[in-house]
C-alpha cells in the first residue's frame, strides 16, 4: 500500500504579519498532483491543519476542498493537533464520505479505518492530541482510576487500545496517525508548547508493534529511532526564520506485505524563501543583495549610526522584508538575553520576567506558583478550543 504522510499545515497562519494563505494553497495543489501521479492509495494528515482553534473562513474553505479533491484518489484519514479544536474539526465526521475520514475522538482510538490491498488488510489507527488533564479520565482502564497526569500515560493508554484490537486481527498490518512530541526528535521554534508538569515528551517504545507511525508536531521532516518506522512529515512551508534552512517535503511510504517500510521524501514547493541579511545601509542599496528581493528577508543595518529613512530605503530594495532592525556592528557586547520561543519553557520564562523586575530569581515557592498559574492556563485553553 503506498501512503502519503503530511501534516502540520496551519492553515491561517501568518509569518511575521505576512498572510500565507497563498503559498499554503500553492502547497496543496502540490499535494493533490503528487498523490495523483505516484498512485498513493492512502494520505494521512497528522493533525494541526489549522493554525488555531477558529480558523479564518478561507482557510476553511481550503480544506473542506483540499480534502475533496484528495478523496477523489485516496482515501484519507485525519487526526486533530494541539491547535486544531478537536470538537469542531470532527464535527460531521460520522456522515463523512467513506474516503473522508477524520478520528477526532480519544475513546474510539482503538477503531480503526480498514482498508485492503493486494497484500491483504491494513488497520488505520487515528490518535489526535491528547491533553492529560483532558483525557486522562477517559482514557483510564478502570473507572474512577485515573491515568497519570503524563503525556506518556495516556499515549501509552491509547496505544494499549491500538494493540488490543490488533490482537483480534490476526496479519493486518498496523498505521498509527498521532500528534506528539516523542523523545529523540529534534523541535523546531515555531511549535507550540505542550508540556504539562514540565514533561512533554513521550518515548517511542510506546508505539512497539505499530507497523507504521506517522506523526505530527514537530515541523522538521525527521525519523525517531533507527530506521523509518517511526516519522514526523514536518510542516509543508517554513513558518519560522529558524526553519528556513530545513528542507520541507511530504513523506511517501511503501507498507509491504511483511509491514516493512520503503519511505521517499518528495521535496514540496518553496513559493518565498527565508533570508537572514546583516549589512549597512550603502551595502544593501549598491545592489549586493538584490539576489534576495525576491525573498522574505529578516534584516539587521549595521551601520553605526541610525540611517535616515531606514525601514522606507530597504523596502526599496528589499521589498519582502518582514523585519528590519537598526544593530550597529561596533556596539558593545552586552549579555545576551535568552531568547524566547515556541519551544521555550514557559515557567521558565516567567522566573526570567520576575528576576528582571524584582531583581531577585524566583524560590521554588514563587516556581511552584507560577507552574500552577501557566499549567491552569493551558487546560482553559484547550479546553477551549474542545468545546
Amino acid at each position: 500500500m503506498r501512503i502519503l504522510h503530511t501534516g502540520d499545515w496551519h492553515l491561517g497562519r501568518t509569518l511575521l504579519g505576512a498572510d500565507l494563505l497563498a503559498h499554503q494553497a500553492t502547497f496543496t495543489d502540490f499535494l493533490v498532483e503528487t498523490v495523483r501521479a505516484r498512485g498513493v492509495d492512502l494520505v494521512v494528515i497528522a493533525g494541526d491543519v489549522y493554525d488555531r482553534a477558529i480558523p479564518p473562513v478561507d482557510a476553511v474553505r481550503m480544506l473542506s476542498r483540499t480534502l475533496e479533491r484528495l478523496a477523489a484518489t485516496a482515501t484519507v484519514v485525519l487526526t486533530p493537533g494541539n491547535h486544531d479544536s478537536a470538537g469542531r474539526l470532527g464535527f460531521g465526521s460520522g456522515v463523512m464520505h467513506d474516503r473522508v475520514r477524520i478520528l477526532a475522538e480519544p475513546t474510539s482510538i482503538g477503531t480503526p479505518v480498514l482498508l485492503t490491498d493486494d497484500d491483504g488488510p491494513v488497520a488505520v489507527y487515528g490518535i489526535p492530541y491528547l491533553h492529560p488533564d483532558l483525557t486522562r479520565h477517559a482514557l483510564a482502564a478502570v473507572p474512577d482510576e485515573p491515568l497519570a497526569r503524563s503525556h506518556q500515560a495516556v499515549l501509552g493508554a491509547a496505544t494499549d487500545r491500538v494493540r488490543a484490537d490488533l490482537a483480534t486481527r490476526p496479519g493486518t498490518r498496523s498505521v498509527v496517525v498521532a500528534h506528539a512530541f516523542v523523545g529523540g526528535a529534534e523541535p523546531s521554534d515555531s511549535e507550540q508548547d505542550i508540556r504539562v508538569g514540565g514533561v512533554d515528551m513521550v518515548a517511542a517504545s510506546v508505539f512497539d508493534g505499530i507497523d507504521l507511525v506517522a506523526l505530527g508536531h514537530l515541523h522538521g521532516p525527521q525519523r525517531v529511532g533507527p530506521d523509518d518506522r517511526i516519522r514526523y512529515a514536518g510542516s509543508p512551508l517554513a513558518f519560522s526564520f529558524g526553519e528556513r534552512h530545513q528542507r520541507k517535503s511530504v513523506t511517501v511510504v511503501d507498507l509491504a506485505a511483511d509491514g516493512s517500510v520503503t519511505v521517499e521524501l518528495v521535496p514540496t514547493p518553496v513559493p518565498r524563501r527565508l533570508v537572514d541579511v546583516r549589512a549597512t545601509i550603502a551595502e544593501i542599496e549598491s545592489g549586493a543583495h538584490r539576489a534576495d528581493a525576491d525573498a522574505w528577508v529578516r534584516v539587521a543595518v549595521t551601520d553605526a549610526v541610525h540611517p535616515e529613512r531606514m525601514y522606507a530605503r530597504v523596502k526599496d530594495h528589499l521589498p519582502h522584508a518582514l523585519a528590519i532592525t537598526h544593530e550597529p556592528a561596533d556596539r558593545p557586547e552586552r549579555p545576551a538575553a535568552r531568547p524566547v520561543t515556541a519551544t521555550s519553557d514557559p515557567v521558565e520564562v516567567a522566573a526570567d520576567f520576575v528576576a528582571f523586575a524584582t531583581g531577585t530569581a524566583p524560590d521554588d515557592d514563587d516556581r511552584a506558583v507560577l507552574t500552577e498559574a501557566y499549567e491552569a492556563a493551558a487546560l482553559a485553553m484547550h479546553d477551549d478550543r474542545g468545546r
